[in-house]
């Protein structure tokens, strides 16, 4: 059984984690009433690299979840790997503690930007490199979905819970997707096409996809990068595989690996798949795979 370091309570701990997450949604919800405005728009943005935008609202609740975390338990024997800080850092970074937190501040930028309401913060502790605690935080549905390494729900700031889905045993055109709305590519669009799935919805964040299948209101995502462009990294998969693993759901690569964290590119690549069935979860990769080489989709697809 794995023990959190010495001096660390898990209850303690996850009350502590919703305090924090609550105030990074006040500052999330600030900026993004503030950002309904036009002609803010500017003031708030940080760069000018439109793939990758970076805004005050990422920065403010990066600079609050690691202060807070620093100031509560500054003896701790564990590190931070927060997406800004990467950034800032470059390839300097190289994490080196068994016990990492995997810090989004601001999961779909581009979302938020847009005023949708599709934007998350993602906090995950990892372990020896697999998630143990999961947070993700949807300001705008007021929901904050909690794993604590043996159950996972999810709660409004009153602290009433909300409902979570039973896994289904749905074939693939039985199923909803939710794909992403700022990161599609032509090869992912075609192999929709070709699977055919029974409806298809369009959202930002991956952690709001994920809850979406806790939710029951979505049954898959499928995320594909092409090798060469950008990809996924450990900070928008880290916090949602706590979730939907203990929802009885699961997120692998094509051959239902479970994801590597911790590479030096932190870079989660390739063709993920992610469901509310663990154990339909396997053939449901089976599937995709065959579909992918009948129609030669996936030029880069070797297995």
């Amino acid at each position: 059984m794995i023990q959190l370091p010495s001096g660390v309570e898990i209850s303690s701990l996850i009350e502590d984690l919703r305090i924090f997450s609550w105030e990074a949604a006040d500052v999330l919800l600030y900026y993004s009433k503030i950002l309904k405005d036009p002609k803010h728009k500017t003031n708030i943005l940080k760069n000018d690299n439109t793939e990758d935008p970076v805004t005050i609202a990422d920065l403010k609740v990066n600079n609050l979840i690691i202060k807070r975390i620093n100031e509560k338990y500054r003896d701790i024997n564990w590190e931070i790997l927060s997406e800004e800080n990467v950034k800032i850092e470059s390839e300097n970074y190289y994490p080196s503690a068994d016990w990492l937190w995997v810090l989004d501040p601001l999961d779909g930028t581009k979302d938020f930007i847009q005023g949708t309401s599709d934007y998350a913060m993602h906090l995950a502790l990892n372990y020896k490199n697999k998630p143990f605690i999961g947070i993700v935080l949807i300001p705008e549905k007021d929901e904050l979905w909690i794993s604590n390494n043996e159950n996972i729900w999810g709660e409004k700031r009153d602290g009433s819970l909300i409902k979570l889905n039973r896994p289904n045993n749905k074939n693939l055109k039985e199923m909803v997707l939710v794909t992403s709305k700022n990161h599609r590519n032509a090869t992912l669009k075609n192999l929709i096409q070709k699977i055919g799935f029974k409806e298809v919805i369009v959202m930002g964040s991956i952690g709001c996809k994920i809850t979406s299948i806790v939710r029951g209101e979505c049954d898959i995502y499928i995320c594909l990068s092409i090798p060469g462009k950008s990809s996924p990294k450990d900070w928008d998969f880290a916090a949602p595989t706590a979730i939907l693993k203990l929802a009885g759901g699961a997120i692998t690569n094509l051959d239902n690996q479970e994801l590597t964290f911790g590479k030096s590119n932190f870079e989660q690549g390739g063709i993920i798949v992610a469901s509310n069935n663990y154990l339909m979860h396997q053939n449901i990769c089976l599937e995709i795979k065959e579909i992918i080489k009948k129609y030669d989709l996936y030029p880069f697809f070797s297995n």
